[in-house]
């Protein structure tokens, strides 16, 4: 048993990863995915969780879903509850009855919003401090937004995503702590950038070569934080506001348009983040 204080997420092992189709400017057929090089940066991420005292469960791998890798898509946790996620594209939506069966068995009450709306889950939206922040256009609804917003019970801020190589908001937003978060300002347009700068008063801008790198897809756990390898300057700039950043090689995952966030999902809840398990910065 994981202790309250242990941060708890799910991962998903590579086994059937790869890319077999192109739903966003990452994805290329021709150039595929090494399955043995995807197989070893997973494993070594998933090592670098447990040692940091993250609790990993895992989401059993199914043939013909190379992307049930990516967790962060499988829907949003909130207080026990998992809002399972409608996904826009028909090739991901087939992975929903594998994580809404997966999490009822782990004891989440399951729930699943109105049939007109897209909102691909935690991918899509993320918690810095009690504001939801919620990415539109490409995958979410931004009425799939107000929707969560009015189901939980919370504030919800819309941000439109202009750029499409950023298609999920977790690709270019990554929250730190309350009122701290990483992003890449070319991503939202002159109002979301506004929204942003007005209600997250530290923000930690991160260069266009390593935002293209998914350096904003990174993985919190106190004040550690996990990102894609090559990000020297995002590197240096987190151990400037108090944080200690760790590279991992995650290129092959990349490929798909995903890293260290995308491949995991909250199990305590993405209002749970890291902040709660580790010293403020100073």
């Amino acid at each position: 048993m994981s202790s309250p204080s242990q941060p708890r997420t799910l991962m998903c092992p590579p086994d059937h990863y790869g890319i077999e189709y192109e739903i966003n400017p990452w994805m290329n057929r021709s150039r595929g995915a090494d399955a043995a090089l995807a197989s070893r940066q997973w494993r070594h991420f998933y090592d670098t969780l447990v040692g940091l005292g993250v609790r990993v469960e895992l989401m059993p791998p199914q043939p013909g879903l190379p992307d049930l890798v990516f967790t962060a898509n499988a829907g949003l946790i909130f207080h026990g509850m998992f809002l399972s996620s409608r996904f826009r594209h028909e090739v991901r939506a087939r992975e929903s009855p594998h994580f809404d069966e997966w999490f009822a068995g782990a004891g989440f009450r399951v729930e699943h919003l109105p049939e007109e709306m897209f909102h691909e889950g935690a991918g899509d939206a993320l918690f810095c401090g009690d504001t939801l922040f919620a990415g539109y256009r490409t995958r979410s609804d931004a009425t799939a937004h107000q929707w969560v917003g009015k189901f939980l019970g919370v504030r919800v801020l819309p941000l439109e995503l202009v750029n499409p190589r950023f298609y999920h908001l977790d690709t270019c937003f990554c929250p730190l702590a309350p009122g701290v978060a990483l992003y890449f300002p070319e991503a939202f347009d002159d109002y979301g950038r506004r929204v942003l700068h007005t209600h997250v008063p530290t923000l930690i801008a991160v260069a266009e070569s390593e935002a293209d790198r998914f350096g904003c897809n990174a993985v919190v756990v106190g004040t550690t934080v996990i990102h894609n390898s090559r990000c020297p300057k995002l590197a240096t700039d987190l151990t400037h506001a108090g944080y200690r950043p760790i590279e991992v090689e995650l290129d092959e995952f990349l490929k798909a348009g995903g890293s260290a966030k995308c491949l995991t999902l909250r199990l305590d809840g993405e209002e749970a983040a890291g902040w709660r398990y580790g010293p403020k910065p100073g």
